[in-house]
């Protein structure tokens, strides 16, 4: 049978998923850990705790009081040393509670038996409410809040929840792990959004190159316990997980440019969000904790971990019992298409790190560009439909008007045409120049 997929483009990079057969282990505690009060799309979270206080694990430390922000909690117990800026992923300070780890204690209201609870006993407000309070935000990288995708109104009529296993990045294997690990939990994860969406439909996206998860998944999705689920395998191809690619090719839904996947009728939550629901709703247990895939050509081995949030990410290489490789030319937070370079492993782990890449330099090296052949290979395999060329010369010469009328926008900079590139031209580089500046017009045109 011929497996979906998206029209037009993609790009097919090897898929490096050197760490795709390694269990998840839970990786040890730091002796401290730095914990960002911006880990998410939208306004800083606000500390609600204090220098010298003393903290569980899962205690709440910020308030996400703005609409768009999200709650965060302590990720350790011990006692607050500090609340000061950190140099976090994007190489810029943020500011970020600092704990000095002492012992593990947890709250006593997390569940945190291995159990698996299949009752729902909430009503669909009480599901949001309870995402909202312990600050689940998107884990495929976006780390939007998740909230805010279930607050629908009523002149939107949504139908179809589909959950995004899809994992098309390449070297990046959390996600693969914690369905082939965490299956069950993550099916009633599945069950509870359903509710909260109340939707009858719910369609888990796996790329075929994952037929374990798929075989897992369709053996314990009994008809009676999980009605109107499904499991769908999907053709290998990149940007496969991307929103707009994954509706079009499970349902032939087309975003419109500036629209959201409710404005087709679905909601899209990552596979790793699905199973933080389950932990929320059903053990009682905020977002404080997350499986990170660290991994490279010139490692001697690679892992996935369960890393608490805040936690160094240097101790990801330290438990695989490595040090830094020789030539390692970049460090990628997330994978080598979207990704973007760190410049120290010291930065914390967040909720919206999903792996860390390195890379040596025969793949970190950039060829020198040439001019533009005008061959068109980025515009064939653009999945938007746009003419990435023409974006990079308009961005290049700093006309953003005309970068905005070219709908530069609707870029999900997916990386796909810098990757095609014959000539090697920086073409992603300049699109994000573009977007940034058109951001900051809109923003301008706002306030006036």
């Amino acid at each position: 049978m011929k497996l979906k997929t998206f029209k037009p483009g993609g790009v097919h990079p090897p898929a490096n998923k050197l760490s795709a057969n390694i269990p998840t282990v839970k990786l040890g505690l730091p002796k401290e850990v730095s914990i960002p009060l911006s880990q998410h799309q939208g306004a800083l979270a606000v500390p609600v705790i204090k220098k010298g206080d003393v903290v569980k694990v899962g205690t709440l430390i910020a308030r996400g009081e703005a609409f768009i922000s999200a709650n965060i909690h302590s990720s350790v117990s011990g006692t607050v040393v500090k609340i000061d800026d950190v140099l976090d992923a994007s190489g810029y300070k943020t500011p970020a509670v600092v704990i000095k780890v002492e012992g593990d204690v947890w709250e006593e209201s997390i569940d945190r038996s291995e159990t698996l609870v299949k009752d729902i006993t909430s009503e669909p407000e009480a599901i949001v409410a309870k995402i909202k309070e312990m600050g689940i935000v998107g884990l495929g990288g976006a780390t939007f809040p998740t909230h805010i995708k279930y607050m629908v109104s009523d002149d939107r009529k949504v139908d179809t929840l589909v959950v995004n296993g899809v994992e098309c990045e390449p070297y990046l294997t959390s996600d693969h792990r914690l369905m082939l690990e965490r299956t069950e939990e993550i099916l009633q994860g599945v069950r509870i959004l359903m509710k909260a969406a109340k939707v009858d439909r719910a369609i888990i996206a796996v790329e075929a190159n994952k037929p374990d998860v798929v075989a897992k998944m369709q053996a314990k999705m009994n008809p009676a316990q999980y009605p109107g689920m499904e499991v769908v395998a999907l053709e290998v191809k990149y940007p496969q997980g991307a929103e707009k690619q994954l509706l079009q090719a499970l349902l032939k839904r087309e975003i419109p440019g500036g629209k959201l996947p409710l404005d087709v009728g679905c909601i899209v939550n990552n596979v790793g969000t699905v199973l933080a629901v389950y932990e929320a709703l059903q053990k009682n247990k905020p977002l404080f904790e997350r499986v990170v895939t660290i991994t490279g050509k010139k490692l001697k081995k690679t892992g996935n971990f369960l890393a608490r949030i805040g936690t160094p990410v240097s101790m990801l290489l330290e438990a695989l019992g490595e040090e830094m490789p020789e030539h390692t030319a970049k460090i990628i937070n997330g994978g080598p298409m979207m990704g973007k370079a760190v410049n120290s492993l010291d930065i914390p782990i967040t909720k919206g790190i999903s792996g860390i890449v390195l890379l040596d330099e025969s793949e970190a090296r950039r060829r020198e560009p040439m001019n533009c052949t005008r061959c068109a290979q980025c515009v064939a395999i653009c999945p938007l439909g746009l003419q990435p060329y023409l974006l990079e010369k308009l961005a290049y010469r700093e006309n953003f008007e005309a970068c905005e009328a070219e709908a530069v926008m609707d870029c999900c900079e997916c990386g796909s045409c810098s990757y095609i590139c014959p000539s090697a031209r920086p073409i992603l580089d300049y699109i994000r120049h573009g977007k940034a500046n058109v951001m900051r017009i809109m923003k301008e045109r706002r306030q006036q």
